[in-house]
């Protein structure tokens, strides 16, 4: 038998070691690797990627091959570390003992842990490249890794562990997708990932929290006087109203302010001239999701809605630029809207009317204020007094301090608000605290 020289041995046994650490790194970078960013590459064109997406297909072959040479370069530098050893120090029982641990510390350091962690930082970027390797060495052994899972699928079998094949693409729940986009950081614009973001919640969002409230809805009264009604048209700022006649319970209809403006022109106007002018009005559930409301939307070619709960009774209204906002925000512009403005003052206060709903509150100001009961903020303050409060009554919901500044006709018309303290600070001073 040839006796090769220590230096050609101890160069083997490193050049194992580097060979055990490059598999090593191969198996968690082909884990670890983020298959829907090797899908879009090798959708590109990446021969690379779509090497590794064959690869991760096939879970059992991949992991077979991988630990098949992974396992060899092992027991081999072990088996040379041995002869080494026994080369250098003779067959003395704690010179094999000294090279068993010796050679499990570099093992363990080299070939192993810094290979893995190389591989778990870098997997995207090195899927691709390692996949060449892998494929090669897959064709060159297929019939021993092939061996091999047979054994494998046996224990399995036998432990009625069956592994589950993945087919085309891997299913992803709302919340999974969600975190995959509030986690994209620098891939995905902030506004992009704001879109998104509102777009899984349009299922959990219902027309009642976007809607306009009954009292703040404009519509026309033909029992008004004439003259009155020719003035609230022309200081409109919609262009569809709701018309009712005495009671604003009874809508007989849409009135379109641009086909009443071509009738007036070749004709005179009047309250007959409004009503054959008005469209049927389209109600909707209060409990209806925005989601499943922007659908009906689209099959009735509908883009405004009379919101009733369980009895009928009119509630509020919605349009289609509800919806649109509650996904981009704010983008009207033809109407006044001093919600837009909120923001907290130098004293850490705002006044706002009681009729701002809470989402858009808990939006602008960064509160928390509840939204599982009422939508407004009238209604949140009524709810937690049972009773209407007089002005300069301060109560406190959700760790924000509230001030009533002015109630009327049984409502709550202005509020101040303070902003919460931090955890620890002192909460601000606001004048009879309920």
């Amino acid at each position: 038998m040839p006796e090769y020289s220590l230096s050609l041995q101890l160069t083997s046994l490193v050049l194992l070691l580097v060979f055990s650490g490059a598999f090593s790194m191969t198996e968690t970078v082909m884990m670890a690797a983020n298959r829907y960013k090797l899908r879009s590459r090798a959708a590109a064109g990446h021969t690379g990627a779509r090497l590794a997406l064959d690869l991760l297909g096939k879970t059992d072959r991949l992991l077979g091959v991988i630990l098949l040479f992974n396992n060899l370069v092992n027991i081999a530098a072990a088996t040379l570390s041995s002869v080494i050893t026994i080369h250098l120090f003779g067959e003395e029982r704690w010179a094999l003992g000294a090279g068993t641990v010796l050679l499990t510390f570099f093992i363990l350091v080299f070939s192993e842990i810094t290979p893995k962690v190389i591989g778990a930082h870098h997997a995207d970027r090195l899927a691709p490249i390692v996949s060449y390797p892998l494929s090669f060495l897959l064709k060159v052994s297929y019939f021993a890794v092939w061996f091999v899972n047979l054994f494998v699928s046996g224990l399995l079998h036998v432990l009625r562990l069956k592994p589950v094949q993945e087919e085309g693409h891997a299913s992803l729940s709302i919340e999974e997708l969600r975190s995959m986009v509030l986690e994209s950081g620098q891939y995905i614009p902030a506004k992009h990932r704001s879109i998104l973001v509102n777009l899984f919640d349009l299922e959990n969002i219902t027309v009642e929290d976007v809607m306009t409230a009954r009292g703040a809805i404009e519509s026309i009264d033909l029992s008004a006087p004439e003259d009155e009604i020719r003035q609230h048209l022309a200081t409109s700022y919609h262009t569809r109203l709701p018309v009712f006649e005495d009671d604003s319970e009874r809508v007989i209809g849409i009135l379109h302010l641009r086909r009443l403006l071509g009738h007036v022109l070749d004709s005179e106007f009047g309250r007959e001239a409004i009503r054959e002018l008005v469209s049927k009005p389209y109600f909707v559930p209060a409990d209806t999701s925005i989601y499943t409301q922007l659908q009906f939307f689209q099959e009735n070619h509908q883009r405004m809605a009379l919101v009733v709960d369980e009895y009928g009774e009119l509630l509020g209204l919605i349009t289609l630029e509800d919806i649109i906002e509650e996904l981009i925000g704010k983008f009207t512009t033809s109407v006044p809207d001093s919600g837009d403005r909120v923001s907290w003052g130098e004293d850490g206060s705002v006044l706002v009317d009681g009729s701002q709903n809470l989402r858009e509150l808990n939006r602008k100001l960064g509160l928390k204020l509840p939204l599982d009961g009422p939508k407004t903020l009238n209604g949140l303050i009524l709810e937690h007094l049972q009773d209407i409060p007089e002005g300069g009554l301060s109560i406190k919901i959700a760790d924000t301090p509230i001030e009533v500044v002015q109630t009327q006709d049984r409502m709550v018309r202005t509020v101040r608000l303070f902003r919460p303290a931090a955890p620890g600070a002192e909460a601000p001073a606001t004048p009879g605290e309920a």
